[in-house]
């Protein structure tokens, strides 16, 4: 499957693809989404099949409008709006319980169903033309790197997609924050592209989530994800062998005296956005060059490092034969 360059007249070709059933990749400010239409279980099962995603693990429906949530969950808490109003369009995913027009497939059976609303142009144009929600997980096979531009796409699942959008490079570039009111709670299920002390600056503290390997309620819970083929490791100096080809990823700059075959740095400002940003791009850059090993250097675990630190330890336990459940 070719790139196409994301203009009104492509847009318009891949909202029509999504209405017979087809799938598309499209940008969003995270990452890029295959898409599918997210009230036709057909189409929805094709996203599975395409990804190899295991059917537990449920998807984010996308919305360009406050409306259309209305006619998917439930609102049961001021909270919600207060997050809505601040936050969308953005990075950020609600899960809330879920209305009867919402297929089953897309829940993976739960009774709840996560939404969101993009902050990305070709994304909404895309979700309007199309007159329906999306369902849309990351355009990758399950388990591996993250696409954060069209090229990632087109390397992993190219010819499964009718169409590849292409929008450049995602600005936010790694997935949403997921959110979830349950029983007068607000959970953090996956931190994301959202800082979790912005949201508690509007509403106050939210508990953590845990993890759950067989029955998540959104996407990003399971304890594996995000991995490149090439092992990735903590940065530990027992790890170091000059006898070993390997590749190194920093967070501000590169503080040893080894001679890596390869060395790339997430933010020489130390700025955890910009980080973010360059994440999955740079480990999709490390995984090209045939390395025995990546290592990664870990950060703060607070704001956006969170998040990145959520998808580094995701991506580490592939190859830690202690969690591994692939």
């Amino acid at each position: 499957m070719s790139i196409i360059k994301a203009d009104k007249e492509s847009i318009a070709q891949a909202a029509q693809i999504i209405k017979l059933g087809g799938l598309v990749a499209f940008p969003t400010e995270t990452v890029y989404g295959l898409g599918a239409d997210g009230l036709n279980p057909i189409a929805v099962a094709k996203i599975f099949e395409a990804k190899k995603r295991p059917a537990f693990n449920p998807l984010i429906l996308h919305i360009a409008k406050k409306e259309a949530l209305m006619e998917l969950a439930e609102l049961a808490d001021q909270r919600i709006d207060l997050l809505i109003k601040k936050f969308w369009p953005g990075p950020l995913t609600l899960v809330l319980p879920k209305k009867r027009i919402v297929p089953d497939i897309v829940t993976s059976g739960n009774p709840t169903v996560a939404i969101r609303m993009p902050n990305h142009p070709v994304a909404l144009q895309l979700i309007e033309a199309s007159g329906t929600p999306i369902a849309a997980p990351s355009a990758n096979r399950f388990g591996h790197l993250s696409p954060t531009e069209a090229k990632h796409v087109k390397k992993y699942i190219g010819p499964k997609v009718d169409i590849i959008l292409d929008g450049g490079k995602c600005s936010v570039g790694v997935e949403s924050t997921i959110i979830q009111f349950h029983e007068n709670e607000l959970y953090l299920l996956r931190p994301g592209g959202l800082a979790k002390e912005e949201i508690e600056k509007e509403i106050g503290k939210i508990k953590i989530g845990k993890s759950a390997k067989n029955k998540p309620t959104a996407p990003g819970q399971l304890p594996f994800h995000y991995s490149p083929n090439t092992t990735l490791r903590f940065y530990s100096d027992k790890l170091l062998d000059k006898k070993k080809k390997i590749g190194v990823l920093f967070f501000e700059q590169n503080k040893l005296n080894f001679p890596f075959a390869s060395v790339k740095v997430l933010s020489k400002k130390g700025d955890l956005r910009e980080a973010a940003a360059n994440l999955f791009s740079h480990l999709h850059d490390l995984e090209k060059e045939n390395l025995d090993l990546i290592l990664v250097e870990p950060i703060e675990n607070k704001g956006l490092g969170r998040a990145i630190m959520d998808r580094l330890k995701k991506a580490s336990s592939r190859w830690n034969k202690a969690t591994r459940v692939q």
